[in-house]
């Protein structure tokens, strides 16, 4: 089966089979993360498949890496989230310190990783024949997205404030790669991670009130 196979068009725009299993399932994965509701990650590990071979056929490499820390973390988000919702933990913050210290390690991180996959096609041309397009906004979108997940799994609010930020540079950065159905799901995505912001605030004030 030809995964990348045009099974349908968006104002001329071809959508191919894997675009679609990937756009579909990423939002409502990120639908139900938004409600807090643990069926998020099993329906996230299709989303992320699907999207390494996405990332992979379109030269987005640090994305593409990526997905195997995603993969890994959704596993520990489904466990985390099971222990914790039947342990009826709330929702928590982060304190300034380890706000501050979050800014730090994406700031550095993100000059390392985008030099590291700048220089991918030299080191394995075999692999990688292309240059990797936009190595740094690239690598900036994987660290904050690194993070944000581990917040996700971990029930911290702030993850939602670095999946707006990763969502507005990622509807412009599949925008520049013409990958314009995914650039689509971004912009739902941005939508949902406004609302999953309002709403885990929301429920993180009736806990309060709970306990």
């Amino acid at each position: 089966m030809d995964w990348f196979q045009t099974v349908f068009q968006i104002i001329g725009y071809p959508v191919s089979l894997l675009e679609c299993i990937s756009v579909v399932s990423g939002i409502v994965a990120v639908f139900l993360a938004a409600k807090e509701k643990l069926s998020t990650w099993p329906i996230g590990l299709i989303n992320i498949v699907s999207a390494f071979f996405i990332y992979y056929h379109v030269q987005l490499y640090s994305d593409m890496f990526l997905q195997f820390y995603f993969f890994g973390i959704s596993i520990y988000g489904w466990y985390y989230w099971s222990r914790e919702k039947e342990e009826h933990i709330p929702l928590k913050w982060l304190n300034q310190k380890q706000r501050i210290l979050w800014i730090f390690i994406i700031l550095m991180s993100t000059l390392l990783f985008g030099l590291f996959t700048s220089k991918l096609h030299e080191y394995w041309p075999a692999i990688f024949t292309k240059p990797a397009a936009y190595p740094y906004s690239d690598s900036l979108v994987a660290i904050m997205s690194i993070i944000a997940n581990t917040l996700l799994a971990r029930r911290i609010i702030e993850n939602w404030i670095l999946w707006i930020l990763v969502d507005i540079l990622c509807v412009y950065l599949y925008i520049q790669k013409e990958i314009l159905f995914i650039s689509f799901e971004f912009f739902i995505f941005l939508g949902i991670a406004a609302f999953g912001l309002k709403e885990w605030i929301k429920l993180r004030r009736i806990q309060e009130q709970i306990l």
